[in-house]
């Protein structure tokens, strides 16, 4: 849980600094005071949906909470620079919180960045009582390898290799295999601060 608990850290830095309890936190962002805890504290993988409230409330992007460095210039980011020990974990919202999806920070390094793109490995889920997420902005998603099902809104959509989808993410959505084999996609999300 390397990277995951960076995050925590970075986001209970950040908050103290700011001098914003967890309760203020919960209430601005519509979270409970207990998941706040639970993330800062590295006991939740949380969903992008959470980070992306506490980044809004917090008045910073959501890549300051996975920032490593400050680069102005471009950024490049080599495959052999990329590992399971570099992954971010995010649960998926399912009730039953488990690993099901790793991220891998493609831009990690650039400061000043208004996407967020990631290298997404997806494991299907155990079971299928997701929790359905919102948050502002947009997301575009293509699928690498094997299928995606993109629930969003009342819709549904299965994706295959080759496939993307863009979509604004205010609408209730969620993202995940679509049968019970791993896939790989290429996330970004843009939230606007």
């Amino acid at each position: 849980m390397g990277t995951n608990k960076i995050i925590g850290e970075k986001i209970k830095r950040l908050r103290e600094s700011k001098n914003l309890t967890i309760d203020e936190i919960a209430e601005r962002a519509g979270i409970s005071i207990e998941q706040i805890t639970r993330i800062e504290n590295n006991e939740e993988l949380p969903s992008l949906a959470p980070l992306i409230k506490i980044a809004r409330v917090m008045g910073v992007r959501l890549g300051t909470f996975l920032d490593d460095q400050q680069e102005i210039g471009p950024v490049v980011c080599r495959k052999e620079d990329r590992s399971d020990d570099k992954g971010i974990s995010f649960s998926n919202n399912a009730k039953t919180v488990h690993k099901n999806m790793s991220y891998f920070a493609l831009s990690q390094d650039k400061s000043g960045r208004h996407m967020e793109p990631f290298l997404i490995d997806v494991i299907p889920a155990l079971k299928t009582d997701f929790v359905f997420s919102s948050h502002e902005g947009e997301e575009f998603i293509y699928v690498l390898e094997g299928v995606i099902e993109i629930n969003y809104g009342q819709d549904v959509y299965l994706l295959e290799e080759g496939d993307s989808i863009y979509y604004d993410s205010i609408v209730t959505h969620h993202v995940h295999a679509g049968n019970e084999n791993p896939a790989r996609i290429i996330g970004v999300i843009y939230t606007p601060y």
